[in-house]
């Protein structure tokens, strides 16, 4: 157990994320050291940050928070402090569970752990970070919470309604990366187009993401969870026009049969949604567009759940995830509909479709060998350096290898690889003059 040194565990998503960063930048302003995702406890305190989206994040969040307690009782560790969107939820509840924790923070009150430990908020660390990603690229969060109130979701229970972060903070953030040597910008928020509606009734999505581009050293933005409901067009220009904001969006669907998306209260329709994908790609060509797909939300029916079939064949999205429906309380569809589709019908329509997603990526990917497309190199890995293209997110898209012993290639650096053969979700590739 190491003195002064803090370990940082960060589960669910990359907002999360940004949340653990600042919060490391303020201990060590403080004088502590920071891990952050130990395999084991390492130092003294240990810090959870939890995520209550689904049932499954709930599960790995309260398994994480059992094995440090445990870490805790065997003197491994002396203080464990578990924060973030699980114990915005539930504080009552866990406290009552488990009393072994110090104390449960929400997600909006993390920092007084400072004041908990007897050290103080430093105000010039305030909006600054410690970077957990490789440091060519960073997720930037440019709001908060969210409007949308879909009938399955506890998001907008566990953050409350959307916040825009003012557009000048932003931008400076991102220039203070720039400055630390990061080129890629994974832009995130629960609902990426809504950003200035709250402000002024208005998007300013568009203006944002163009003034970014103009940035000296911002070499890529990418862009995370859009809604197709009221989607802001002229976005679709300026990924067109800028050549460093990715031709790359990541938009959750969920479904598309007319009574499902009724029923969840998307807002939006079947043909709303067919019209969109279409202006999308014609005002983009050669986008990769990623999607979300729910299956088992009650009422599904079998015909529902052709038509989404029906719909993926067509759609061949170049990305895709899935999941099964689980019931949140507190939701409008945990209080005011059964949860009628059988677990085993939920398992076997998931992996359909993701069977059928997965031979579509095939073909998708295999259509690049023999192009020659820009490449960031994020690590080294064995034999291999393992980069992505402008149509890849980390950790969730497919990725390119490049063998170690072609020549020395530098991390966080740009290449131009041809690719020389694919498999379902990978790409390999050989570096071009």
């Amino acid at each position: 157990m190491k003195k002064n040194q803090i370990d940082i565990i960060t589960l669910g998503c990359s907002k999360n994320l940004v949340d653990s960063e600042l919060l490391m930048k303020q201990f060590e302003a403080n004088g502590y050291h920071c891990t952050h995702d130990p395999k084991r406890p390492q130092g003294e305190i240990a810090v959870i940050n939890t995520c209550g989206f689904i049932e499954d994040a709930k599960q790995e969040s309260i398994d994480t928070i059992l094995e440090f307690i445990q870490a805790k009782e065997e003197g491994k560790l002396k203080k464990l402090y578990v924060m973030g969107c699980l114990s915005q939820r539930y504080q009552k509840e866990l406290e009552a569970e488990m009393p072994e924790v110090d104390k449960f923070y929400g997600k909006f009150n993390y920092k007084q752990l400072l004041q908990e430990l007897g050290k103080a908020d430093v105000p010039s660390c305030d909006g600054h970070r410690h970077l957990t990603t490789p440091r060519h690229y960073a997720y930037v969060k440019i709001a908060e919470g969210c409007n949308r109130h879909c009938a399955y979701c506890a998001i907008p229970i566990i953050t409350g309604k959307h916040v825009s972060r003012p557009k000048e903070e932003i931008l400076n953030e991102v220039r203070e990366l720039v400055a630390e040597g990061v080129k890629e910008f994974q832009i995130i928020a629960q609902e990426l187009t809504y950003y200035g509606v709250d402000l002024d009734g208005r998007h300013h999505i568009t203006e944002l993401i163009s003034e970014m581009a103009d940035i000296p050293g911002v070499k890529w933005i990418r862009l995370h969870y859009a809604y197709p409901n009221q989607f802001p067009m002229d976005l679709l220009d300026v990924m067109r026009e800028k050549p460093n904001v990715c031709k790359y969006l990541d938009i959750a669907l969920q479904h598309i049969s007319d009574h499902m998306l009724s029923r969840m209260h998307r807002h939006v329709s079947k043909q709303e949604t067919i019209d969109l994908l279409k202006a999308i790609r014609e005002r983009v060509p050669g986008i990769h567009i990623r999607t979300t797909l729910m299956v088992g939300f009650p009422g599904e029916t079998k015909e529902d759940f052709d038509e989404l079939m029906d719909f993926v064949r067509e759609q061949r999205f170049e990305r895709m995830g899935a999941f099964a429906y689980s019931e949140e309380e507190g939701t409008y569809s945990a209080t005011h509909y059964e949860d009628d589709v059988p677990a085993d019908v939920k398992q076997r329509r998931l992996d359909e479709l993701m069977i059928l997603q997965q031979d579509i990526s095939a073909e998708i990917e295999a259509e690049k060998v023999g192009k020659v497309l820009k490449v960031i190199i994020d690590r080294k890995e064995g034999d291999y350096y393992i980069g992505r293209t402008e149509f890849c997110s980390p950790e969730v898209d497919p990725e390119v290898l490049i063998r170690a012993t072609e020549k020395r290639l530098r991390v966080g650096c740009f290449y131009n690889v041809k690719i020389t053969a694919s498999e379902e979700f990978d790409l390999y590739g050989e570096v071009v003059k």
